[in-house]
Formats: C-alpha cells, structure tokens, sequence
C-alpha cells in the first residue's frame, strides 16, 4: 500500500499545485468559508465514503474513509481559513478578495490533504483501520473550530490523530517535530480603565487613565521577569493602547488589548493570577474603575511523546527527505491543541521556505509564500506516518 501511494501522490503534484492555487486566490475569513466549505464538500461527490457538513461552530466537514480490513480509527486534520490581511505578492493566483489573504499556509494544508484522502480511499481495499480526514474552519478566530468539532462527540472514537503546518523557517524536504509541549496555549485580555477627566492644568481634580494604564503596562511585565521561573516560557504582549485624546485634557477612559502565551496551563494560572492583582492594585492607587476581560484562547499543544517518537521513526526511513529536524518550542498557537488534549497525536511541521530567498517571510506577513514542491512533501510524510501506524 505504502509504495502504490507514494506513486499516487508523486502523479498527482500539480493537481495539488492547482487546488492550492484556486484556494489562495478565493481566500474566506474565519465563519465565513461558506464558498471554500462547498468546494471541499463538492470534491468528494460521488467517491465511496461518508460525507458530514456543518460540523461544530461552523463549516466543518468530516470524511470517513472506511478500509475493507479491520483495524484502528485515526484522524487526518487540515484547516481552510484565511487572514484579514491586504496581500503583497505578486503571484498570478494572487487574492482576489481584497482584504482576505491565506498567509498562514491554510490553502496549502487543504489541498495536500485533499489528494491524500483521494488517493487513501482508492486504497481502501488495502486498509487496515479508518480514516477520518478533518477539513476545519476557522482555526484563526477563537473560539475556532477544533475545539466544536471535539465537543460534538463526531471524533470519540479516534486512536490517533496527525496533523501539519507549513512553516517557512526550513526548505522544502526539512520536516520537524517536537515531543510533549509543542506549541504555545494564548489567552486574550481586554482593560477598560475609566478615570475622571479634567484640564491638564488642573490634574489634582482628576483620575488620569493614561497615567494609570501606562502603569499597568509597565507592571504587566514584571510578571514575567519577577514572577514566572525563569525557565517557563511566558509572555505579556499589549497589542492596543486606545487612549487618543487632546494635548491639554486629561483622558478619563483607556483600553488596552493584549495577549499572553504559555506552554504550560500552571504558568496560564499564575500569569492570569497576577494580572488580576495587578489590576485591582491599579484601582486602589489611582481611584479608577477598572473593567478586565480575561479568555482562554487555545490550550498549550502537546503532543504524545510515544506516537512523536513513532512519527519521528517513520518520517526518518523517508527518502524523499532532506532531513527530520527536531524543533524548539513555538510560541505561536495552535487550535490543532483541543484535539491533542483529548486523542493521543502528533502536529508537525513542513518546511517550505521559497527557493531563492535568504531569509522567508514568515506566516501571517503579506508577503508570505511557500515553495509548492512542499505539497507533495506534507502529502508524502502524512502518507508515510498513516501507513506506519496501520502496520504496528
């Protein structure tokens, strides 16, 4: 089976190509991808296996691809939502939906995973096991889409699940890995400070915000360097600081926007702790009224070090490989980690760094682009890992 699929994909690259193409250039923001869901929904018309749409919060589909042998359930995921971003590139298949762009590699993920679930059901004669391919919405925006998808019970009875990032850090043919904690978790907070306004002659008969707000940004990030063990990973960003008013009044409102990131949900807990302490010291020192929202975004990712160190074996056996690289932690984060917290699984990463270019923009920039010849890499190395699992 293994040999006869990696010659199925090898012939179908440009159709990857393709696919990844059409995508990039009819790009859909989180709950919105009514047109991208349909185009992937439409690809398996008329192909032997169970079709669910409208799964979880949103457009998520599930593909049951059912072997003829008997064996265990795993799950394949690949996202397909695009960024609010105003593209840069000057690629043919350019957006065309201005203000919308796929700088995240979501096009590339659907359309590798969409010619491997083709190929695997073709192969179904010869498979030991089920395979549930995940096509989710809305990985950008929380809530997100993992996280409906689990709760709606449709994955209860997966063994194991796989999924990949295209990451432009490595070149196409360099694949990474990392055991146990992988991928940042990501809280989001929001501040409302409201003072009392006056003349800025007058300060005396006022409650400054602004003066109030800068404190808590600057005392937000003594969390990290007096209050986090200094080999935890943690980080306070403050993305927004909305206090625009006139030179000569006092504003008597300020929000603030920000982020935290952690690998574990102990340092979630203490930075959250923190913040809610630094808050209502503000209050007190300053005679303000503050308003703080705190949300849990996405867990820290973690993948299972036992099928890690299977994937990790399987992918080095490759030859279609460069190398398999162990990767340090990211920062970034993942959705990808609601599945991984409850079905034991492995997220790992497909270089494809644009041939030619010293230094990649990385995802999310406008400028960002990969080397296409990384389609048939994630679509080989997902391949490898699926076989490997069904033979032990």
């Amino acid at each position: 089976m293994r040999t006869q699929l990696m010659e199925m994909l090898e012939e179908r690259k440009e159709e990857m190509i393709q696919i990844r193409r059409y995508l990039h250039k009819n790009p859909e923001l989180s709950f919105k991808e009514e047109k991208t869901a349909q185009y992937i929904a439409d690809f398996y018309q008329g192909k032997d296996v169970e079709v669910q749409t409208n799964v979880g919060n949103g457009y998520g589909i599930i593909v049951t691809v059912i072997g003829d042998k008997p064996g265990k359930t795993i799950g394949l995921r690949a996202d397909f939502d695009a960024l609010p971003i105003v593209e840069q590139t000057y690629v043919p298949f350019k957006s065309k939906n201005e203000g919308t762009m796929h700088a995240c590699g979501h096009d590339g993920h659907t359309a590798y995973l969409l010619v491997l679930a083709d190929c695997l059901i073709q192969l179904k004669s010869e498979l030991a096991g089920t395979i549930k391919i995940i096509h989710q919405h809305a990985e950008e925006t929380p809530p997100g889409g993992a996280k409906s998808i689990v709760e709606s019970g449709v994955l209860d009875d997966l063994d194991a699940i796989f999924g990949i990032h295209l990451f432009p850090t490595n070149p196409a043919g360099d694949v990474g890995y990392r055991s146990g904690y992988a991928m940042a978790g990501r809280t989001y907070f929001k501040l409302d400070i409201q003072g009392v306004g006056g003349h800025g002659s007058s300060p005396h008969m006022a409650n400054d915000a602004i003066v109030a707000a800068s404190h808590f940004v600057t005392a937000a990030q003594t969390i990290i360097s007096r209050r986090l063990d200094p080999f935890e990973m943690g980080v306070v960003t403050i993305g927004s600081f909305d206090g625009k008013g006139s030179f000569n009044v006092i504003k008597d409102n300020v929000e603030l926007e920000g982020d935290v990131r952690y690998m574990t949900e102990e340092t979630q807990q203490l930075i959250g702790k923190e913040i809610h302490h630094i808050v209502k010291g503000i209050e007190t020192e300053f005679d303000v009224v503050c308003e703080l929202t705190y949300t849990k975004d996405y867990p820290p990712l973690y993948n299972d070090p036992k099928i890690t160190a299977e994937v990790k074996a399987s992918l080095e056996s490759m030859n279609d490989l460069n190398k398999v690289v162990e990767y340090p932690m990211v920062s970034g984060s993942e959705d990808f980690s609601y599945y991984a917290a409850k079905i034991p699984g492995c997220f790992f990463y497909i270089g494809c760094k644009p041939k030619g270019v010293e230094k990649a923009y990385f995802n999310h920039h406008p400028k960002f682009d990969i080397d296409e010849d990384a389609l048939l890499i994630a679509a080989k190395s997902v391949g490898q890992v699926v076989c490997s699992y069904f033979e032990q």
